[in-house]
């Protein structure tokens, strides 16, 4: 045990769940009138369809799985990886700490009709309609997604840079298909990603990040 802690320092990071699901579970118990309903008209446009519960629920193996990768494979990567998710998660907090924000889209979904429509009622029961802007189902997919294309790892496995696109873009239709997030949803996470970019993927952060690593590892 005392090897392994020595070996993966890095560890400490995920250390962050300790702060962000209570403040989460703190908002969706708090966050439950007096909100401000996000949901624009193309929003009505977009039909639901409770098969994207697939991808939906794909996501938790797609983020998890990359933290995990990247923890036993790239220190490095990981510490970008998850300065970059973590970062957006928390400003995503933040928004919803101090602008009360939900959705009025979820429709009413028969259980008995499939094993989808199932599982569709059962995220509505363990999810509410709350703290939806921006969307982390769509950062953290993104994040993730660039965190894998820009891996040294995948230089010489294109296939897994191609199938993550499409995981991560099935990932992002499905929020809004299910009706789980509106359009603003995604897009503000989208502009959320493309602000953190630079900050995280610059040559700045690369920099002093390589020399915090060989730190932590020596």
């Amino acid at each position: 045990m005392k090897s392994f802690l020595s070996r993966y320092k890095h560890a400490w990071i995920l250390s962050y769940g300790f702060i962000y699901l209570p403040w989460f579970m703190y908002l969706e118990k708090t966050v439950t009138r007096n909100y401000h309903i996000i949901h624009t008209w193309l929003d009505d446009l977009i039909p639901f369809n409770e098969y994207f519960i697939i991808p939906y629920y794909l996501w938790f193996f797609y983020v998890g799985g990359a933290i995990l990768y990247f923890f036993f494979k790239n220190p490095q990567e990981y510490y970008r990886m998850c300065t970059f998710l973590f970062t957006g998660m928390t400003l995503s907090l933040l928004i919803c700490t101090f602008y009360h924000n939900g959705t009025d889209l979820r429709p009413v979904v028969d259980p008995d009709k499939n094993v989808f429509t199932w599982m569709v009622a059962l995220l509505h029961k363990a999810d509410t309609s709350t703290n939806i802007f921006p969307s982390v189902h769509v950062f953290n997919s993104i994040g993730v997604h660039i965190a894998i294309a820009k891996s040294s790892c995948f230089k010489d496995r294109p296939w897994v840079v191609r199938l993550s696109f499409i995981l991560a873009v099935s990932i992002c239709v499905s929020t809004v298909v299910l009706k789980q997030h509106s359009v603003v949803d995604g897009f503000g996470a989208m502009v959320m990603s493309y602000a953190l970019y630079p900050l995280v993927y610059g040559e700045g952060y690369a920099s002093s990040r390589r020399k915090v690593t060989r730190k932590a590892l020596s």
